[in-house]
């Protein structure tokens, strides 16, 4: 009998010790999917794939002569690029589609509508989307509504009026159908609108696009909205929120009767609204390059240049490489840094440009 439970004994030991083993595995794949799933897409360049989805697009319609021409051009330098073929308007819808597609095929696809460990916990990535996909949106709705509208009365384009509401599609269906391919479906139209400002002819209607002054002025009136909502709650996101040592019962009472955030965030809120921020920095960078680009003239004319660089070099700084494992909420002058607060003040630069944006382009 002895032998016979001592046997039983070393088994179940090996049973527990092998699911032990096996458990620690499979929780290291996680943290390593996790970590990659979870870090943050880099920056691309406009023009470039601007220029690579316009050569890809001459290979898919036979006007492209040798397949490896594409390939040849991709490796050029963006300075080097021809980008005379493209009209205006390329760069910026191309921008926008890339912009989804980042999303769509970045390290561990779509997280937001994960409902499987790793990406079920990556909450961090899932707000970073979340805030791309709303200036992806909103500039969206800007080129449906205005940019490729000639007057308030002309008909708007059909390829935009199709590609604009997919990506209002909500943000985490898994299934039937799921958000990966309704995203999908915007970007096809996008392309076909694209493809419609470079070939056209016989049946198929051009596609038009009109930099002017008063379309990039409501485009920057949603702009101003977005980075003063994500400054505000940033600030609140802070250690003080806005329970400064000096303000009064009533300069509360009057916050709050303006609607204004009074009350700290909590703690497990502040990750998440950092990382919102940083997806609308990434995707607002790529769109104010665009806009760079297509609007160069009125820019240029308006003497505005300088505006549209002060608001792209404060997203540039809002997406410095964090050194942290966690994001810090240190006071104001204390040991630790405190990431909400730098953070609302680069949104805040930007923003104040964006102010002076839209009164630069309200001008006669």
């Amino acid at each position: 009998m002895a032998a016979s439970d001592t046997l039983d004994d070393v088994k179940s030991k090996g049973i527990l010790w092998g699911f032990g083993m096996l458990t620690l595995v499979v929780l290291i794949v996680l943290l390593i999917l996790g970590a990659w799933w979870g870090s943050e897409p880099g920056q691309f360049n406009i023009l470039e794939e601007a220029h690579k989805r316009s050569e890809e697009s001459k290979v898919e319609t036979g006007h492209g002569g040798h397949s490896s021409a594409p390939a040849e051009e991709a490796n050029k330098p963006a300075e080097e690029l021809d980008i005379s073929e493209m009209p205006i308007g390329y760069v910026y819808t191309n921008s926008l589609a890339h912009i989804a597609e980042v999303l769509l095929h970045k390290s561990g696809g779509y997280i937001t509508n994960d409902v499987a460990p790793p990406g079920v916990f990556l909450d961090n990535i899932s707000n970073w989307e979340y805030g791309a996909l709303v200036m992806l949106r909103d500039a969206t709705t800007a080129l449906r509504n205005h940019f490729a509208r000639d007057q308030s009365q002309s008909a708007e384009d059909p390829d935009l009026a199709i590609a604009e509401p997919y990506f209002y599609y909500e943000h985490n269906s898994w299934a039937l159908p799921s958000t990966e391919a309704e995203y999908q479906k915007g970007i096809e139209s996008l392309h076909k609108y694209m493809s419609r400002l470079q070939k056209y002819g016989g049946p198929i209607k051009k596609a038009q696009f009109y930099s002017r002054a008063d379309n990039l002025w409501q485009y920057t009136e949603v702009v101003i909205k977005r980075l003063g909502g994500l400054s505000t709650r940033l600030t609140a996101n802070s250690a003080g929120g806005n329970y400064g040592p000096g303000l009064s019962d009533i300069e509360k009472l009057a916050a709050d009767e303006k609607g204004t955030p009074i009350t700290k965030v909590s703690w497990l809120e502040i990750d998440d609204i950092f990382y919102e921020a940083r997806g609308a920095s990434w995707a607002l960078l790529h769109i104010l390059r665009a806009i760079k680009h297509d609007f160069a003239d009125i820019l240029l004319d308006k003497r505005a240049m300088r505006t549209v660089d002060i608001m792209i070099k404060a997203m540039e700084n809002a997406l410095t490489p964090i050194l942290s494992p966690m994001i810090l909420d240190g006071s104001g002058y204390g040991l630790f840094a405190n990431y909400s607060l730098t953070m609302a003040n680069y949104i805040s630069r930007a923003n104040a440009a964006a102010l002076d944006l839209r009164d630069i382009m309200n001008r006669g």
